[in-house]
């Protein structure tokens, strides 16, 4: 018997809504299950909030469960965590994550689903998408020991970059952003701070994700000949210069894409998304990880919420929804 939950939608860009859903009575192979918390992912969720989206990108870009196409109006978002309900046994009462939008339930096949561990709150969980992405990216990035290691770009996925790097032996990681209260959270991951002005230079590893032209630029600037940037920012239709004259070739420096919609080269032969994902979820375990969750609203709030960290008037890391007790309908 099919149920009536509630969902999250950019009814047009800049607009968001919350509508009436019904989601099915689950199969055998499937699960339901009721939210608990979900992660507002500022980057990239408030550039499709926005309808910045471009049209070349339609199909990279869509969500696991996305409905809806871009640039509106679409249901989107990746980072939910909640209780299953109903479906195998070995799933029911289990708190799971899945790359799931904002909805108070749903129904979604048993493996799209991952148990989050006894050692991992629930609340913090709904960072699992996030440090997937870091993972995928040190697998492309493959730091060494010893290496001089800058971060530039203090968001999610840039602070998630450093926390990771920070268990590294011997690695001497900098969290650079132009925000000067990032310095907290910095001090909380157990890594440095400076502005990009303050930014050691002569490093052998700069890992972007400002998603600025400026913060590209100045990753170029601090690496030591024949350094790499790792570059995570995702720029939607907005186009990049980058000084590539100078001494660009002369010191053979390297800019390197990387993406977590494909499991790095360095491990696809080993490792799957599933097993990337679990990783993630264990390394959550840390509770210095807490400070990238920097704001929490109710689920009915989202129309307001939304609009305001799009516009930056909410500044935030990881914006936290939480789904209370609401029962089903």
């Amino acid at each position: 018997m099919s149920v009536t939950a509630r969902a999250f939608w950019v009814g047009s860009p800049g607009t968001g809504e919350i509508r009436d859903v019904v989601v099915p009575d689950p199969a055998d192979d499937e699960v339901l299950v009721r939210s608990l918390w979900s992660g507002v992912s500022r980057g990239t969720e408030t550039l499709v909030f926005r309808g910045g989206v471009p049209a070349s990108q339609h199909a990279a870009m869509r969500a696991p469960f996305q409905e809806g196409d871009f640039p509106a109006p679409v249901k989107y978002g990746y980072l939910n965590v909640g209780v299953v309900e109903r479906g195998p046994a070995a799933l029911v009462g289990r708190t799971v994550f899945c790359l799931y939008p904002h909805q108070t339930r749903y129904v979604v096949p048993a493996t799209a689903v991952t148990v989050v561990p006894d050692s991992v709150p629930a609340p913090r969980a709904v960072l699992a998408g996030t440090l997937e992405t870091a993972v995928n990216a040190l697998w492309d990035a493959a730091p060494l020991v010893g290496d001089r290691i800058a971060v530039v770009g203090g968001g999610m996925v840039g602070c998630s970059v450093a926390a990771l790097l920070a268990r590294f032996p011997g690695v001497r990681v900098q969290l650079v952003d132009a925000d000067p209260t990032r310095a907290k959270v910095a001090d909380a991951l157990g890594v440095e701070f400076a502005t990009p002005g303050e930014a050691r230079d002569g490093l052998d590893l700069v890992v972007h994700a400002s998603a600025t032209e400026q913060g590209l630029t100045r990753s170029l600037e601090l690496l030591a000949s024949e350094g790499t940037v790792l570059e995570l920012s995702w720029y939607g239709d907005r186009k990049v210069s980058l000084p590539l004259g100078e001494d660009f070739h002369s010191r053979r420096l390297v800019v390197r894409s990387s993406q977590v919609g494909t499991v790095s080269p360095a491990r696809r032969s080993s490792r799957t998304y599933a097993d990337r994902l679990a990783l993630a979820l264990e390394l959550l375990a840390d509770p210095a990880l807490d400070a990238l969750v920097t704001g929490d609203s109710a689920f009915e709030e989202l129309p307001e919420v939304m609009p305001k960290l799009a516009s930056g008037e909410i500044a935030a890391l990881c914006h936290r929804v939480g789904y209370g007790q609401e029962g089903l309908t």
